[in-house]
């Protein structure tokens, strides 16, 4: 495993980071836009630091689909936000998840550490904005799908080999491009363009991920997949399943969590750290 780096702040092998996320959504899954004001936005980040997130991932689109969200009302909803945390919490890195470079560049300008592509590349101006301003970048494997669309009976030869190929591939053109190769992450986008079975099949064989060198980020918290394999729970009842699929997803070395309980993912992170299981 190398070292990541992020900003001012380094992980090296066998280090954790936990991302927290923050939505700036009047409809997100999980929360249904209880953190959209901007206050309460910000509320939610001061809980994240203080439970011992590394870094808030804040996003202004809505993953699903939904109510179309153009390029300038995403930046109203997350630019204020980056200014103002880097401003009121500096030590915490700040990512943002978008997949637009127009967006790329306002955030970066606002002093955003990372910028957090979930749908793969579908913009190939956000990794040379990352280039230009020295964050790191998220190459996620979303299928090829059309951003916030869920394909219909998607498949795949073999899931993992297709997940492994797409995010490398990624990762290299992104180093071309001059991003560094230590600010640079693959996600497998457990749920993204893949049904249960796909995203628990990537979980078993996440190893083969960690095998290609490049750090790995997990985005498992309170997924569909998860639900389904525990009988169809709803977002609520998922916590459970949640934190046992980070603890493998850690134990086969996943190095950066996105989760919406940075509280719990820190404890059970630091149980997996003095248990001998890495």
């Amino acid at each position: 495993m190398s070292t990541l780096r992020l900003g001012v702040r380094t992980f090296a092998p066998g280090q954790y980071a936990v991302m927290a996320v923050v939505n700036r959504t009047p409809d997100s899954f999980f929360d249904r836009g209880a953190t959209y004001g901007f206050d309460a936005a910000m509320a939610a980040v001061d809980r994240a630091a203080a439970a011992g997130a590394d870094i808030v991932d804040i996003g202004g689109v809505k993953a699903g689909p939904g109510d179309d969200v153009d390029a300038r009302e995403e930046i109203r909803r997350v630019a204020g936000l980056v200014e103002a945390v880097r401003e009121r919490h500096p030590g915490l890195l700040i990512s943002v998840d978008t997949w637009r470079a127009e967006v790329g560049e306002v955030v970066a300008r606002a002093g955003a550490h990372l910028l957090n592509d979930t749908w793969g590349g579908v913009d190939p101006g956000l990794a040379s904005v990352a280039a230009r301003y020295g964050t790191g970048l998220v190459c996620a494997h979303a299928g090829r799908v059309t951003p916030r669309t869920r394909p219909h009976r998607i498949a795949y030869d073999d899931v993992v080999t297709d997940v492994v190929g797409y995010t490398v591939a990624l990762a290299e053109k992104a180093e071309r491009a001059g991003v560094a190769r230590e600010s640079i992450l693959i996600d497998p986008a457990h749920d993204f363009g893949k049904n249960t079975f796909h995203s628990l099949e990537v979980s078993r064989r996440l190893g083969e991920l960690v095998d290609t060198g490049w750090p790995v980020l997990v985005a498992v918290s309170n997924k569909d997949f998860v639900g389904e394999s525990l009988g169809g729970l709803p977002v609520e009842e998922r916590h459970a399943g949640t934190v046992a699929t980070l603890a493998v997803s850690a134990i086969l070395g996943a190095r950066v969590f996105r989760v919406h309980d940075p509280a719990s993912a820190r404890a059970a992170l630091a149980w997996i750290s003095t248990s001998g299981e890495v």
